[in-house]
């Protein structure tokens, strides 16, 4: 076979995977947009929103549910009828879930045989080795999400209903469990969770609810599976997450303690205040409730929010974020950098070289998606740098923690804000895949030095 025979069979090899890598995310974005779309049109009707709702403003409620944001340009509480709370409840759904958890759900109520081609993006989006049988993944993962769920709802419940009633106690704590496991943070209450800043009862069960919803579905399915084999056995992923989390968890709750025992949370006991502390910590981390008022917390509380919310939860989770594993990759091999190591290792594993530069690449590619959607913001709103800088951040990481300039923004912010949720949800590089339009290639150039740092 000649050389440039050989060479014409590798290009046409290269232009469909090219092909293959494009259709991915288009494929992510539009089953994203085919279930948003039509839920804005919904809540546009008086059936769903008690004094109407503008479209810009339906679809910037659609998109912070769907995406498990938590931002709202309205009062949830009371702008919404009982259909549109259940409304909500269902793109939290769907939203924690991920579209390809649902869409694989759909295809096999319906007896439809996905293909090998969307299996595998299946399995990609939800974090699996290729040799996992789909249909037994999404079984479980649903099952689990239905379970964590379950339980919130029940003990929820012998709070809520005594003090509300049958009906509106069950309902109140199912949008809550639902809300909280899927890291959404839209909450019935119009302070949010202010009123049970000393509850144990509310704070830690929805607390554990979207915990265990941010560790992601591969870290609790690697554990269910492994936990007699011990540590050892469990996956990389997985034994990064399990200590990242309690570390994250730890350093915040003291911190906030720290900064804000004597300021936002004076007037507390002292149980009240380090409860306080611990669900400001973990909240911060995607799930967006609060305990306290957010839009009064020092500026040293509000760069440590700011810095739990870009982390966020873990892959394949509820949450958002840059995502754990992520920040600590970045770390660790910083730290490998400067220790002038050849390889980053964590847990007695080498990790490779194409995962630390896709942990970089994210890290970059959110920065500048960041940098620009606070320009904008910045030059259509009049609001002072650190709330813009908040409130960004809060829709990127699909947080929803609001200093109160979600409900102030005007037309064009909605729609910058709708923009930088739904990029947050489907991740910066889905979307610098499909602007990038990346092609492999065996050519290899002289390697040469760059000045840096």
């Amino acid at each position: 076979m000649t050389s440039s025979k050989r060479r014409g069979i590798f290009y046409s090899l290269d232009k469909e995977k090219t092909h293959k890598n494009g259709s991915e995310p288009k494929i992510i974005l539009f089953s994203f947009l085919s279930v948003l779309l039509p839920a804005a049109v919904l809540l546009t009707s008086s059936v769903f929103s008690i004094t109407g709702l503008s479209f810009t403003d339906a679809l910037f409620t659609a998109t912070s549910a769907i995406s498990v944001t938590g931002l709202g340009v309205v009062d949830t509480a009371t702008h919404f009828t009982i259909e549109g709370k259940v409304l909500l409840m269902l793109l939290m759904q769907i939203g924690g879930l991920g579209q390809m958890t649902l869409s694989a759900v759909l295809l096999y109520m319906f007896g439809v045989r996905l293909s090998l081609q969307q299996q595998a993006l299946a399995k990609d989006a939800l974090g699996q080795d290729r040799a996992v049988n789909l249909q037994s993944l999404v079984k479980r993962i649903v099952i689990f999400a239905l379970l964590a769920e379950s339980i919130g709802w029940a003990v929820l419940s012998l709070r809520w209903v005594p003090e509300m009633g049958w009906g509106q106690g069950l309902f109140y704590a199912l949008f809550h469990s639902i809300s909280a496991f899927n890291n959404a943070g839209f909450s019935l209450f119009s302070d949010s969770l202010v009123g049970y800043t000393g509850d144990p009862m509310i704070i830690l069960t929805l607390a554990g609810l979207f915990i265990f919803g941010g560790l992601g579905f591969t870290v609790v399915g690697d554990v269910w599976n492994h936990w007699r084999s011990g540590w050892r056995c469990f996956s990389l992923h997985s034994k990064i997450m399990l200590v990242a989390t309690p570390v994250l968890l730890l350093m915040g709750t003291l911190l906030f303690w720290a900064l804000e025992r004597n300021h936002t949370m004076q007037g507390l006991n002292i149980w009240e205040k380090w409860m306080a502390a611990f669900f400001q910590s973990a909240t911060a981390r995607t799930a967006g409730f609060n305990s306290i008022d957010v839009a009064h917390l020092t500026q040293p509380s509000m760069l440590l929010m700011i810095i739990l919310m870009l982390i966020g939860a873990g892959s394949t989770s509820t949450g958002g974020g840059i995502k754990v594993s992520t920040f600590t990759v970045a770390f660790v091999a910083t730290w490998a950098f400067l220790r002038q190591k050849n390889h980053v290792v964590m847990f007695h594993r080498t990790v490779n070289w194409p995962t630390v530069t896709k942990a970089l690449a994210i890290i970059v590619v959110s920065g500048v998606l960041l940098i620009l959607a606070m320009f904008l913001l910045m030059v259509t709103e009049n609001a002072s740098f650190e709330r813009v800088v908040f409130e960004t951040i809060s829709a990127f990481a699909t947080v929803g923690l609001s200093t109160g300039l979600s409900a102030e923004l005007s037309e064009p912010g909605k729609y910058i804000m709708i923009v930088v949720m739904i990029i947050g949800r489907i991740g910066p590089l889905t979307l610098a895949y499909m602007l990038a339009r990346p092609e492999a290639t065996l050519l290899k150039y002289p390697e040469d030095s760059v000045l840096t740092g």
